[in-house]
């Protein structure tokens, strides 16, 4: 596992982690109120920001064309390039509903987008931070899919479809899956059928990490695994609105009330 980060933060900086924003969906009108306050939330913490991760599932569904970027999200997509602009660090983690990133982030936002679990050590914490999805046992049906989904063939298929029908398949795919899912989202399900509360417990068997730190659950969890390590889900933004802060020496998981 990489140690991207082994970094010191200054005094009174923070750490931010968010996930599972999901814009695109139900309609275009809930989905900009929802990005609105997203903003209003990045614009509030921008002071004392140090890093900002985002752990997936920005979007419902992204998927970056040669020369065609989806419509819409400008202002979440603004406020993101202000922030590195203004040299507050941000850190993408593509989910399983954006997982097709192919450099615009990087160049338009000045933003690294990773596809991988990553590990970072901050104040001499260690911090293993990813999406989640496809971690741990279970869920052989989504594994196969997403091997598929981040095949290269498959992708440059995807990619020479039009794309308002490349979209509309993206679309009624994503409701599928959100329809799947159902109410698990809703509840947690104890430690014996939560795939990543074994996923950290098994990491923990080869070594040491102080915070296991996911999105994709939508469900906010923060479940002590051992005394000095802690799993924490981030939750979403469709129900919750929650998110996680290290202030240097401890990390909370928080619910965002303008």
């Amino acid at each position: 596992m990489n140690r991207l980060f082994d970094m010191k933060l200054q005094e009174g900086k923070r750490i931010y982690f968010l996930s599972d924003f999901h814009l695109g969906v139900p309609d275009h009108a809930t989905s900009l109120v929802r990005e609105k306050k997203i903003v209003a939330f990045l614009e509030e913490i921008r002071h004392d920001a140090e890093m900002i991760f985002i752990v997936g599932d920005l979007f419902d569904f992204w998927f970056e064309y040669r020369k065609v970027v989806p419509k819409g999200y400008v202002r979440i997509l603004g406020k993101l390039a202000q922030l590195t602009d203004a040299g507050i660090r941000i850190h993408f983690f593509v989910g399983n509903h954006d997982m097709w990133m192919n450099g615009y982030f990087e160049k338009e936002l000045n933003i690294p987008v990773f596809h991988q679990p990553r590990q970072y050590v901050f104040n001499e914490k260690l911090f293993f931070i990813g999406h989640g999805d496809g971690l741990g046992p279970g869920d052989h049906g989504y594994k196969l899919l997403k091997k598929i989904f981040r095949n290269p063939i498959a992708q440059f298929l995807f990619g020479i479809l039009p794309p308002v029908l490349g979209m509309s398949l993206a679309q009624v795919s994503s409701k599928g899956s959100r329809a799947a899912t159902g109410s698990r989202d809703e509840q947690y399900l104890g430690d014996e059928n939560e795939w990543l509360v074994q996923f950290c417990r098994e990491e923990l068997q080869r070594a040491h990490q102080d915070y296991f730190i996911f999105g994709h659950r939508h469900l906010p969890l923060d479940i002590p695994l051992s005394e000095k390590s802690r799993y924490v889900n981030l939750g979403d933004w469709i129900r919750y609105d929650t998110y996680a802060v290290f202030d240097g020496q401890e990390l909370y998981l928080k619910e965002y009330r303008p």
